[in-house]
């Protein structure tokens, strides 16, 4: 791996860590949250983002 791929998984765990934070603490929150990711999830695969099975950008 090369240092801004290290640097990009370093910034998605502190938004997870952020993220989880806010919704144990205001569980209605989490809620909007999970809904959010399932719905951007879904347009990514609708959209062909991920046909050769390769992560974006390789």
């Amino acid at each position: 791996m090369n240092g801004h791929l290290d640097l990009r998984i370093l910034v998605l765990l502190l938004a997870g860590v952020i993220v989880a934070y806010i919704a144990y603490n205001h569980p209605e929150v989490g809620v909007a949250v999970l809904v959010a990711v399932g719905v951007v999830t879904l347009l990514y695969l609708l959209t062909g983002g991920g046909e050769n099975g390769s992560p974006p950008g390789s």
